[in-house]
């Protein structure tokens, strides 16, 4: 499959790989251009190509955003990702490490106001990239693995978000809706940050 990644900082380009040993191709971009990505692009091999931010959102079938939710201009333009699956990584933090207000709304339900007419699914925003770069097991039971939580209101969305967490070793647990399940996966919320299996993760949800 061909994801295209918009932000190649450490959760980005960590996906990057892991997507990439999975066996798909990735077009993978970030604000300062091709060209400052090469080191990575050497690093990660035959299957990845560096491009601008809108030319990876065209290549991507999936396109994952991790770049700073405070900078929407970083986003590729709304057209090149109409209809696709996107997966929203991103947190709203402010320049100084604080979280944004949002009021009532979550991060991600401002992200499908950005790009209206994506099929939106937030996930890989509540764990530590070196946790995902290093936790990810395909050898063990899904429900012994780390968990994933997803939260969108696409139900195909998320069963093709889920198929990628469990091809690079994890176990996809589902939150909910954008909104509900979206504002368990917040900073500060009951379930970002958490070092869970699967089968913790269910017992988590379910007392909630």
């Amino acid at each position: 499959m061909k994801i295209g990644v918009i932000g190649a900082g450490n959760i980005g380009h960590t996906i990057a790989r892991l997507l990439i040993k999975a066996g798909h191709e990735v077009a993978l971009s970030n604000s300062r251009g091709p060209e400052s990505l090469k080191d990575i692009i050497d690093e990660l091999g035959p299957q990845a190509h560096a491009e601008t931010v809108d030319n990876a959102a065209a290549f991507g079938e999936i396109v994952l955003l991790a770049v700073p939710w405070r900078s929407p201009e970083a986003l590729p333009h709304p057209d090149l990702v109409a209809n696709k699956v996107v997966i929203d990584a991103m947190n709203p933090y402010g320049t100084g490490g604080s979280v944004i207000d949002l009021g009532e709304s979550t991060s991600s339900e401002e992200v499908a106001r950005r790009l209206p007419d994506t099929r939106l699914v937030k996930a890989f925003n509540t764990i530590w990239y070196k946790h995902l770069a290093e936790l990810g097991d395909v050898s063990k039971p899904e429900a012994e693995r780390r968990a994933i939580f997803i939260a969108g209101n696409d139900l195909n969305a998320k069963s093709i978000v889920s198929d990628l967490i469990r091809a690079i070793g994890f176990a996809p647990i589902d939150a909910g809706s954008l909104r509900e399940g979206g504002r368990k996966l917040e900073p500060n919320a009951p379930l970002y940050g958490k070092e869970l299996t699967a089968t913790e993760a269910q017992e988590t949800l379910t007392n909630l």
